[in-house]
């Protein structure tokens, strides 16, 4: 049994043969999927996608290349549309200084109103952070993030870091870089991370794992994230993958397939 914690199958990328890569994965192992949302166009097509299959769930939210779109009647909408039952997180959200796609300006008040709306939800929030990690955690520390909760996804951080992440009650999620040749970094963060606060996911059709890197991701590659995860740890494959989709399931309110309030 495996958790993907984060994936994108309302990317284009998956246009030609969506419906039938969900169902080979499922298939073959992974029992359930997150599928994050980046603005409101994915957000329709992601709901979708958990209406069709069981095993699907949606995070709502506007990512920081779409901070611009953030506006109080778009997140009107978000906040009646988390209220259907697949929705089980706001996200992904956050600061992304690499692509600069917007102002960080723009993005700080994104990041922070989309915060307060997943406290009044009571709902977890999944962070996106590239270089931007001062400001992630001041803004995470600002809004008092730590009654939502939550994950950093595709963590890249310091061990110093994981430590005030973990302290502001959220879990760290590892996804594809971990098979990376410069991934050491990452590793000794994996070893210090506790059993009960730590996720997998694939970010596809993002961040393909060796030895398949350069090809599109998708769900079935989650299993060469676990193995690289357990070997780190010191671990079973299947005992990862046990801890994993048990902490996503708590930390996602997930329980036999129905979402609880």
């Amino acid at each position: 049994m495996l958790f993907d914690t984060h994936a994108h199958y309302d990317d284009n990328k998956f246009d030609t043969d969506r419906h039938n890569v969900i169902e080979k994965v499922h298939r073959e192992g992974v029992s359930y999927i997150l599928n994050a949302c980046t603005d409101m166009e994915s957000v329709k097509l992601g709901l979708e996608l958990t209406q069709k299959y069981p095993y699907m769930y949606a995070a709502i939210g506007i990512h920081p290349h779409c901070a611009k779109e953030a506006t109080d009647s778009t997140l009107a909408s978000l906040y009646e549309l988390a209220s259907h039952s697949k929705v089980v997180a706001i996200g992904e959200i956050g600061l992304d200084y690499y692509y600069n796609f917007n102002p960080r300006e723009i993005q700080k008040v994104s990041f922070s109103k989309q915060i307060n709306m997943a406290k009044e939800l009571s709902l977890p929030i999944i962070v996106h952070n590239r270089e931007s990690h001062e400001d992630v955690l001041n803004i995470i520390t600002r809004e008092k993030a730590k009654e939502a909760g939550g994950v950093f996804h595709c963590y890249s951080g310091s061990i110093e870091m994981a430590r005030e992440v973990l302290n502001n009650n959220f879990y760290i999620s590892i996804g594809g870089p971990v098979t990376f040749k410069n991934a050491k970094k990452v590793f000794e963060v994996i070893k210090y991370i506790p059993e009960d606060r730590l996720l997998v996911e694939t970010d596809c059709p993002y961040l393909t794992p060796e030895p398949f890197r350069g090809k599109r991701n998708d769900s079935g590659y989650l299993k060469y994230i676990v193995e690289k995860v357990a070997d780190i740890k010191g671990m079973a494959f299947e005992e990862v993958a046990a801890v994993t989709t048990e902490n996503a399931k708590r930390l996602f309110r997930i329980d036999s397939g129905v979402k609880i309030h």
